[in-house]
């Protein structure tokens, strides 16, 4: 029998990588395909902030954040809220991940010459009680670097495994079908699309120029999520999440389209968890955009006043940066797609930042001189280039010119100047004294009681109207697909699993194809920074398994 490679790896995003990076080291030949061209190496990550959720790391302690396996489980646990039968493996990878980011995470990445940002950020910080949704402490630990800093040293293991003949590259091929032979999937058949030079993340011609049939003993399936395909989004839209947005953003490629796990599906893998889904209520349209329907995501501080499209203040604790899907979900019930941040310049100078790489050049270009400089702006760079140029930002001197700007943005007169005005006084009176019943102000006085927070990400609390702090801005937000939690269900070993429990012989999978471990290791919700490290731990665990099982 006559083998191409010993294991064919589908996608060349993060999860890939890793896998493949593994398969190398045990000195196994890969075939690694893409329907992409080869400058869309690194997929998604290459674009992210490139945070990752590490617990009692050097860097927490120097910021003085006492963090701890059993608290993180906890807080894994709250959020992921398990409570479906197909739920024993991802809460099986969830207890496993949660070991790898307690124990030697940190240290393996830093082996392999990852550095991080020494100030720890505080994503999803939930609101609820202890047992509920969010991170206790501060753990999103930002890649020196940013995503391409992340993927670089995986993507040089690659790249030494092909200069020395153990790694081919066929980008351009799109699999369509699985096949097995005496009972085990071996074969990977589709079609070869036509060069393209596109730049990454520009959609590429489809044009089919030939087919192409490959072999080996395993399958690795690391084709990524459906975020870039909104037709699937709407169709496995969560029921207890009403109806799906009219108007939604993409925060990823069309590539990212899903099609892969129908294949795998078809060829006999259990898909599980298709409903649950994690997509940003902070999006923002790109004034540069580089796909279709381009989004940004606003990382906010906690100190804007978030209001629904008819004006009215969302309900505790939906804050900025405190719970991503329940405030998805009251969305969804305000009958609008729509919302709206309320702040000022000394508010978005020190509170906004935005998710990507390429929205970060000075932590992406890793220039220390950048990162003080953008610290000691008025507003950074990249946030007045949307102030200036963003279809979704008003910037006014007064609240009357800002509340017309805001109906002209949706051309609906959905916002009453009066109604405005009063939600942003009765916030601004709580900022007369220390004391306050309005549990946002209490939480920005909590959150510059962190050292991170005070120095980069939180403003002194003030009135919003304030003349010294402004001028007035407001930003229309919309909801920004991005990520699949449900996946292919694996085992430990991140082999794909039948509808019967069984694995798929020949079949592994990970990273967001296969709910980043399991199946779905985040259930309902995630904690954030654990999307890529969930790709680099199923993508280990797979490229590992994969090596012994073609030994």
């Amino acid at each position: 029998m006559t083998y191409d490679a010993d294991v064919i790896v589908i996608g060349a995003g993060l999860a890939g990588l890793v896998a493949t990076a593994e398969l190398v080291d045990a000195g196994r030949k890969v075939i690694l395909l893409d329907q992409e061209p080869e400058q869309s190496i690194g997929g998604q990550a290459h674009w992210s902030f490139g945070g990752l959720f590490l617990v009692d790391s050097p860097e927490q302690r120097r910021m003085r954040i006492k963090d701890g396996h059993a608290l993180a489980l906890q807080d894994w646990l709250g959020t992921a809220g398990f409570d479906r039968e197909e739920d024993a493996w991802p809460r099986r990878w969830a207890e496993a991940y949660v070991d790898f980011a307690a124990g030697e995470k940190r240290s393996w990445l830093h082996a392999q010459g990852v550095r991080f940002f020494p100030v720890v950020g505080w994503a999803e910080r939930g609101g609820y009680d202890a047992n509920g949704h969010g991170n206790s402490v501060p753990r999103f630990h930002i890649t020196w670097g940013t995503g391409p800093g992340l993927v670089a040293p995986f993507e040089r293991r690659v790249r030494a495994g092909a200069a020395r003949g153990l790694v081919r590259f066929a980008f351009r091929h799109r699999v369509t079908g699985l096949s097995a032979t005496a009972g085990a999937v071996d074969t990977v058949t589709g079609e070869i699309l036509a060069p393209s030079g596109v730049e990454r993340g520009a959609a590429s011609s489809r044009e089919v120029t030939g087919a192409f049939s490959l072999r080996a003993q395993a399958v690795i399936v690391t084709s990524g999520g459906i975020g870039g395909n909104h037709d699937l989004v709407r169709a496995q839209w969560p029921a207890r999440l009403g109806t799906p947005p009219q108007r939604m953003l993409s925060g990823v490629p069309a590539h990212v389209d899903g099609l892969m796990l129908g294949i795998a599906e078809a060829a006999g893998a259990s898909h599980i968890n298709k409903d649950r889904m994690w997509h940003y209520t902070e999006g923002i349209q790109n004034w540069n955009p580089i796909w279709a329907r381009h989004g940004i995501r606003i990382l906010p501080g906690p100190s804007p006043l978030w209001l629904d499209a008819t004006g009215k203040r969302l309900p505790v604790p939906l804050f900025p940066g405190f719970d991503t899907l329940g405030t998805l979900d009251h969305i969804m019930k305000t009958g609008h797609d729509h919302t709206w941040f309320v702040l000022n310049q000394r508010i978005i100078g020190k509170e906004f930042a935005l998710s990507g790489s390429e929205q970060n050049p000075d932590l992406t270009g890793k220039s220390i001189r950048d990162v003080i400089t953008r610290a000691r702006q008025a507003v950074p760079g990249p946030v007045k280039a949307f102030m200036d140029n963003g279809a979704d930002f008003v910037v006014e001197r007064d609240l009357s010119a800002l509340v017309r700007g805001m109906n002209a943005v949706t051309k609906e007169d959905l916002l009453d100047e009066a109604a405005v005005r009063g939600e942003i006084v009765a916030r601004d009176r709580e900022m007369a004294n220390p004391f306050t019943k309005d549990l946002q102000v209490t939480a920005i006085h909590g959150a510059r009681r962190y050292l991170g927070d005070k120095l980069i990400r939180t403003a002194a609390p003030h009135r919003i109207l304030d003349p010294a702090a402004g001028p007035l801005i407001a930003v229309r937000l919309s909801i920004l697909t991005r990520k699949s939690l449900g996946g292919l269900e694996t085992d430990l070993s991140s082999r794909v699993l039948t509808g019967a429990g069984e694995p798929l012989p020949g079949v592994y999978a990970a990273g967001e194809a296969a709910g980043f471990g399991g199946g779905g290791v985040h259930g309902y919700r995630a904690l954030e920074g654990t999307f890529l490290g969930g790709c680099i731990f199923s993508g280990r665990a797979a490229g590992r398994a994969a090596a012994l099982a073609t030994a």
